[in-house]
């Protein structure tokens, strides 16, 4: 009876590389032997594969993990259910097959910590719009008949999270696995003026009219005259060639709509991989348009139809052989076409397949660029999952996110910092849902993406003419920001800048609101008593303006302004 801690027995380091390092524990605790796998990796992953065998029959009450976030460690979270934004006092949560959810997110802007629960019957569960086709495998261990769960409380100055399993008999020689994976946040400094310099049109249209726009970065969906087929590039390489190196000869990178998540039914292995069984062709209850139900007649999952080029495909979104043939086909493209990087619309795959893919990237091209979509994945069909929670194993070797349709950008500012604008994990972001709100945008350093909005334009003009794309942002979320209004629901962000800086404000305050700037002369520094404060006009976001006492703006309901700090008179 009672609590009982591990009494250590033995720790080997079994591994060491440049990039990694694995190690073995072992342990006791009341007639339960503890044997720990544990490897550490370049990126702030840790994996534990945790195998609990009993050396008589026990009876626990539980066996948990338990986390403790101290200093003020935990401001935020994601997952297990709740939107992300700030962590409540008290939360408990309990597994169910319904929903996908088996991990949570818990820090802030400059510290936090992903973990995951796992046992060795883990097999990646579908997502966007067909997770019921597959859910979540219960992890045996830690679900236990659903008595496991997670609790969440603050304690003091500290807050704590546990994960338990619940009551339970381990008979005599059986083994249970308590996997879990770690994810240390941020994962890498946030590359301001990357992000503000790398100026996206996500359409295939005419080289010189993507030019004369601004933009630099050009996204080749599928469905277009030179990517007509989903996650199936190579069907139309001598267009696309041509398009590339038309691209780079006007200084524009292309990207591509390639990823694995449903594959398209011209690819000439289809019958190939079909021949597999659910290895590859996941297995579902058919359907779908006419040509699929002729021709694979049962067990699979029809997915995307494009009408426009008459694209039919089936979902092969579980981890499989087909991930190298993805990886090799990066390759290809990025050797033969030069392409500047991939965009994936949502993620069918691991960490691993990631880092392969960025670094056959890498063996190609300097600078290349993976920027991730994902419509919000929050209801029902796709089980209540965080889609920054989701796919935060992948965020270390990605560029920019694009979170996305369903979004709701009336949610408060927490929720934007931790669901949308990827800062708490060294990423920025882009906004979609109807174009996202480019005044809340700003405080984050979000806009939306042409050519789906037209205000990038003159918001690009203006950062350019005031050096914004080399200023160093503090946000309104970082204790060091030198700027304030003294309203939460109006919060500033600063660009701080050597010419200029910008301050950006918007509101989510329901009625017009005036608010005051009160400045840390200290913390802005240069020549705080030559400062002038200015509104510049900026077509389709703000009409000019003074600031006549210096600090006193008016900022209407679901607005904001961008204001400029002159340093030199």
């Amino acid at each position: 009876g009672g609590v009982h801690g591990l009494e250590a027995e033995s720790f080997e380091i079994v591994e060491q590389g440049e990039s990694f390092i694995r190690w073995t524990a072992r342990s006791r605790a009341g007639g339960l032997r503890f044997e720990i796998f544990g490897e550490l990796d370049f990126d702030g992953t840790v994996e534990y594969e945790a195998a609990v065998t009993a050396e008589l029959d026990v009876e626990v009450s539980d066996i948990s993990l338990e986390t403790v976030f101290g200093g003020g460690a935990a401001l935020f979270m994601t997952g297990l259910g709740r939107k992300g934004g700030y962590v409540p006092e008290e939360f408990e949560w309990k597994w169910d097959v319904r929903n996908n959810q088996d991990a949570v997110w818990i820090g802030r802007v400059n510290g936090g910590m992903q973990i995951t629960l796992k046992d060795d019957h883990y097999s990646r569960p579908l997502n966007t719009n067909f997770y019921l086709l597959k859910p979540l495998v219960m992890p045996v261990s830690w679900w236990n008949g659903g008595k496991g769960g997670v609790t969440m409380r603050r304690s003091g100055g500290e807050y704590v999270l546990s994960c338990t399993s619940g009551g339970r008999t381990v008979g005599k020689g059986e083994t249970l696995r308590f996997d879990f994976r770690l994810f240390v946040s941020p994962f890498r400094p946030i590359d301001t003026e990357g992000h503000f310099t790398s100026r996206y049109f996500h359409a295939y249209r005419p080289i010189e009219e993507i030019v004369k726009t601004g933009a630099n970065t050009i996204n080749i969906h599928h469905a277009t005259t030179v990517n007509p087929y989903i996650n199936y590039p190579f069907l139309r390489s001598e267009i696309l060639k041509e398009y590339i190196d038309g691209a780079h000869d006007r200084g524009c990178r292309v990207k591509l709509y390639y990823t694995v998540r449903e594959l398209t039914t011209r690819a000439p292995e289809l019958f190939a991989l079909k021949s597999l069984g659910s290895e590859i062709v996941v297995d579902g209850a058919g359907g779908g348009h006419a040509w699929i139900q002729e021709h694979l007649a049962e067990r699979y999952i029809a997915a995307w139809y494009a009408l426009a080029v008459r694209d039919t495909s089936v979902i092969n979104g579980t981890l499989s052989r087909w991930h190298n043939f993805y990886v090799e086909g990066m390759n290809w493209l990025a050797e033969n076409l030069a392409i500047d990087g991939v965009y994936i619309d949502d993620l069918g795959f691991g960490r691993e397949i990631m880092k392969r893919v960025r670094r056959v990237l890498h063996r190609h091209r300097a600078r290349p660029l993976i920027d991730l979509h994902s419509a919000n994945q929050y209801n029902v069909r796709d089980g209540f999952a965080s889609s920054a929670n989701l796919y935060l194993e992948h965020f270390p070797y990605i560029d920019r996110l694009w979170f996305g349709e369903y979004f709701d950008y009336d949610e408060k500012p927490d929720y934007w910092l931790v669901e949308v604008s990827g800062i708490p994990f060294g990423l920025m972001s882009e906004m979609l849902q109807d174009g996202g709100n480019p005044w809340r945008g700003m405080v984050f350093g979000m806009t939306g993406r042409l050519p789906r909005v037209e205000y990038n334009v003159p918001l690009w003009e203006m950062w350019d003419r005031y050096g914004l794309p080399k200023a160093r942002m503090i946000g309104f979320w970082s204790a060091s920001c030198p700027v304030a209004t003294g309203n939460r629901e109006v919060p500033a962000t600063l660009y701080r800048g050597e010419e200029y800086s910008i301050i950006a404000i918007a509101s989510w305050a329901e009625e017009e609101t005036e608010v005051v700037l009160e400045f840390d002369r200290e913390k802005l520094g240069g020549d705080a008593g030559r400062m002038r404060l200015f509104i510049p006009g900026i077509d389709d976001f703000q009409a000019a303006a003074e600031i006549p006492d210096g600090k006193t703006v008016t900022v209407e309901p679901g607005k904001g302004k961008l204001i400029v700090i002159g340093h030199r008179g």
